[in-house]
């Protein structure tokens, strides 16, 4: 079983769901981190979600918030994702948040 050290990350430029890590084809990835950072001095909120392969979305994070120049660890314990689901993040305000998920695939 082959394993490899990944990161994923976008910048939320708007408030439309954007895919942060689709988990590619026969693996299976534990998601050990994901941080979020607001840095334009305005409290925001953010909300994340899994879709799986179905196309049905689970909440993680609803409307969770970000204090203006802070950094925000979502996760307590390690998420796996399987093939084909896709972690979604979410932004109140376009232009504040940058996020950063650490992850292992195994595959």
């Amino acid at each position: 079983m082959a394993r490899a050290y990944k990161n994923a990350k976008v910048d939320l430029t708007d408030t439309a769901a954007t895919a942060l890590y689709t988990c590619p084809t026969a693996t299976v990835a534990i998601v050990t981190s994901i941080i979020v950072s607001e840095d334009s001095g305005n409290a925001d909120t953010i909300t994340a979600t899994l879709t799986d392969a179905a196309a049905a979305i689970f909440s993680l994070f609803k409307v969770k918030a970000v204090s203006a120049n802070t950094t925000v660890e979502l996760l307590t314990r390690p998420l796996v994702v399987e093939e084909s689901e896709v972690l979604k993040v979410t932004a109140a305000t376009g232009g504040r948040l940058h996020v950063v998920a650490s992850l292992l695939e195994l595959s």
